[in-house]
């Protein structure tokens, strides 16, 4: 598997995009209410959350390419995988997952939300944490969903994770968990056998507010147990109250151009719903001319209500929400586009939207 950086046009223009819309680590301007984001495994950390742990504020460092390559070519694939760690679900899985997910595709969710994902299923030496053969696996539930159950896998003795593609043969179940109430975390009690060096942790969690699967890889390196581990345990965990963070597509999302002269336009599409609540992505594109800063406004729909916004600042009078871009996102290339995401409260529908910059 290769180690080196793309040198292709798209790697370019992937990195010149998002010197446009780099965004802060920790979210700027978000309203007050409690966030409706998602979750994943924290501890040993997810491939995505792992890479996000570590280089989320320093992902166009070039020295990602030599030292941490599977997170490096992950990045250049697709920066939203990480962005979005919190987001790797399918629904309606129905509890057949073996059906829903094929070899070879088991870390991304079987391309869930293709291609965002795909890179997790990149056959490599991803980094490993350190876990002694007894320990606890820690899911991290920012929307506080609760969970039907978890289910533990990990993989069998004699499998490489660095040069095999992940297969459902090569995973042993360890435990399934029961119900979770809803709660910020959750901790499984996990036994590895005998397993000592690499192995990768499979976890599958479904949530308990509508049939939603979340599919997880964690990478581990297990020592005997007293041993001294040589690389410590991610040390940043989220708050159960941050919102997902979202940066803009590294391509231009399928939308119709805005009318020469127009300054901006906006789009809005629904990403996530459970009951009683959903959450949007709104896509902003510029004219024919560069702008450098904007306003998106509509009206809510009666029993709507906006409880938390990201990569942009809010205000709401009466049924009127108005969302400015953040400091590092109002600069927007004439045809280019930017991102901002909300959590709404209601059923979600297909609000007019209005543009100004």
């Amino acid at each position: 598997m290769a180690s080196t950086p793309r040198s292709s046009l798209p790697t370019l223009l992937t990195r010149l995009l998002l010197v446009v819309s780099t965004v802060a680590l920790i979210l700027v301007g978000g309203t007050a209410g409690s966030a409706q984001a998602h979750g994943t495994a924290t501890d040993p950390p997810s491939r995505n959350y792992s890479c996000w742990n570590r280089w989320g504020s320093d992902f166009q460092n070039p020295t990602m390419a030599t030292s941490d390559p599977m997170c490096w070519q992950a990045w250049q694939a697709d920066p939203n995988a990480m962005w979005n760690w919190n987001g790797l679900y399918r629904e309606g899985v129905a509890g057949n997952h073996q059906a829903a997910v094929p070899d070879g595709q088991l870390c991304s969710g079987g391309r869930a939300q293709a291609p965002r994902y795909n890179a997790l299923d990149t056959v490599g030496a991803w980094k490993t944490v350190d876990k002694p053969r007894q320990f606890t696996f820690t899911l991290t539930d920012q929307a506080q969903h609760g969970a039907d159950y978890i289910k533990i896998y990990i993989t069998k003795p004699g499998f490489d994770s660095t040069t095999q593609a992940l297969r459902w043969s090569d995973l042993e179940l360890i435990t399934t968990t029961g119900r979770y109430a809803p709660a910020g975390q959750y901790q499984v009690s996990v036994n590895a056998g005998s397993r000592t060096g690499r192995h990768v942790v499979y976890a599958i969690w479904q949530a308990s507010h509508m049939d939603q699967s979340y599919y997880m890889c964690s990478d581990v390196n297990f020592v005997a147990d007293g041993s001294t581990p040589t690389t410590p345990p991610p040390t940043t965990v989220p708050p159960t109250t941050v919102p997902p963070t979202t940066v803009p597509p590294t391509t231009v999302p399928p939308t119709t151009a805005p009318p020469a002269g127009t300054a901006c336009t906006a789009t809005q599409r629904t990403t996530s719903t459970w009951s009683g609540g959903y959450q949007a992505e709104v896509t902003v594109t510029a004219g024919s001319a560069a702008i450098s800063s904007w306003a998106v406004g509509w009206s809510l729909a009666s029993g709507q209500t906006v409880s938390s916004v990201w990569n942009g600042t809010s205000t709401v009078s009466g049924s009127a929400v108005t969302v400015r871009n953040a400091a590092y996102n109002g600069a927007v290339a004439a045809g280019a586009s930017t991102t901002f995401g909300y959590i709404g409260t209601g059923t979600p529908g297909t609000p007019t939207l209005t543009c100004s910059a």
